[in-house]
């Protein structure tokens, strides 16, 4: 018996007297379709047509694919079509992992040396769970079947000329692609791609340039159309091809450090335009479009650059604590401030409450004090600091007397720290000394245990 469409949940039938078959579930005394389709029973048994079938795909099953998203080592297709099938597949397996080492028997320093997002490829699956993963290397067949040009849009050739295999009829880029043997719906095509042989060293030094070297300019569907193209000027001081831009006032430029992936440049314009009126304002990305962590804003006046400073430097940002300094000021990197004389002890494991007064008062006690730093985070007290005797008082005595004492709550450690990262008495230049490493180790593990995030105000 075939009745008419039943969508999933309806009742088709009775339990125990039928039982229940392939669309159908028990449900109390009742049998319903767990499937849109059409209602069979025989011999007692109910079962539910499905009106509408999925592919699960499996692996050895060849798929049609246009690569969606590249990075460094892997990339993503959207699965179109599975060969000898005509419907579609399930919806976590709409997409295809693909690693830089399944792309072509050659070496590759990145997945835009082989492939590049809108190119239709043919490759095979190798794992379907618990994502979908695709291989394209061990397969003639498997490959690019079509390219389109990543600076003008044109279709591109088959040409071998060296290590390129490509090349565009309209502007001449030349490049190389993992093609397939039937790219362009021709055949044969496999062999250019050179399988086994090592690059060119015109090649290697090409690759090593970096992904800045091979970024394209056009966004993916952005065609040559004949316009004049408008290449965006960033105030950046310098530039190539024999044009200087204008170099922004001093103090006007700021570096924005520690941003979260989320925060593009329209967020940061959006966060920084309270603080007065911006030239240019961008959030650093790769090839992919991913955020690099950090980005650049231009005042017109140093006073609105000083004001961004002050109010945002140190902000939270997407939980994430962002650094904003003056970008064309040099960092002072290997300079330290002059250090008092005598003989420098470190002095650990003291509450977040202990000021610089209350460790020089705790040394005082047992030799004359010449110096004391206490190192600080953002205005916040480390938890350790240095403090310098006169050099004819004994220091392993004064180290006895104050190791193990409970200063707010906390019994402190204490010791001779070693000068200039070296041993005692002996040379080392700029190294940070093997006590202030120990001393940042227990920093971070709050007085022992594993290594963890500072937690809430230590009592």
């Amino acid at each position: 018996m075939t009745t008419s469409l039943v969508t999933p949940g309806t009742k088709v039938g009775t339990h125990p007297a039928q039982t229940a078959g392939p669309g159908t579930a028990v449900h109390g005394t009742d049998l319903i379709a767990t499937v849109l389709g059409h209602v069979h029973e025989a011999d007692g048994s109910v079962s539910v047509e499905a009106m509408n079938h999925v592919l699960d795909i499996k692996v050895g099953d060849v798929v049609i694919g246009i690569v969606d998203k590249v990075n460094e080592k892997n990339a993503e297709l959207v699965i179109v079509s599975v060969e000898g099938q005509n419907v579609p597949p399930v919806a976590e397996q709409l997409r295809a992992q693909l690693r830089v080492t399944d792309i072509v028997d050659r070496y590759l320093h990145q997945v835009s040396d082989g492939l590049r997002r809108r190119d239709v490829c043919r490759a095979v699956v190798t794992a379907a769970s618990p994502v979908l993963r695709v291989d394209m290397r061990n397969d003639a067949a498997s490959g690019v079947l079509h390219a389109l040009c990543h600076h003008c849009g044109t279709t591109m050739v088959p040409d071998q000329d060296g290590d390129w295999n490509m090349h565009c009829p309209n502007c001449g880029e030349r490049t190389f692609r993992a093609l397939a043997d039937g790219y362009g719906m021709g055949e044969g095509h496999a062999a250019l791609n050179g399988a086994g042989k090592r690059w060119t060293g015109a090649t290697e030094a090409h690759f090593s340039k970096g992904p800045a070297a091979r970024a394209s300019f056009l966004a993916e569907d952005v065609r040559e159309d004949g316009r004049p193209r408008a290449y965006p000027r960033f105030d950046t001081g310098g530039g190539g091809g024999g044009q200087r831009r204008q170099r922004s006032a001093p103090g006007c430029r700021l570096f924005i450090g520690g941003l979260d992936r989320g925060v593009d440049t329209d967020k940061l314009r959006e966060i920084f335009s309270a603080h007065g009126d911006m030239t240019d304002c961008v959030v650093m990305t790769d090839d992919s479009g991913t955020s690099r962590g950090f980005g650049f804003v231009t005042y017109g006046e140093k006073a609105h650059a000083d004001a961004a400073i002050a109010a945002l430097d140190g902000k939270r940002i997407n939980g994430r604590r962002i650094g904003v300094r003056d970008a064309d000021q040099k960092r002072e990197r290997g300079e330290r401030k002059p250090q008092p004389k005598g003989t420098k002890l470190y002095v650990g494991n003291l509450s977040f409450d202990t000021g610089l007064d209350a460790l020089k008062a705790l040394v005082a006690e047992h030799a004359n004090v010449t110096g004391a730093d206490l190192v600080m985070d953002n205005g916040r007290s480390k938890g350790f600091g240095f403090v310098f005797i006169a050099e004819d008082a004994d220091a392993a005595k004064v180290v006895e007397a104050i190791n193990g004492k409970e200063v707010d709550g906390r019994k402190i450690r204490a010791d001779i720290a070693k000068q200039g990262g070296g041993k005692r008495g002996g040379g080392g230049g700029n190294r940070r000394s093997s006590r202030e490493e120990r001393a940042k180790r227990e920093e971070a593990e709050g007085g022992g245990g594993k290594r963890r995030r500072r937690g809430p105000k230590r009592s």
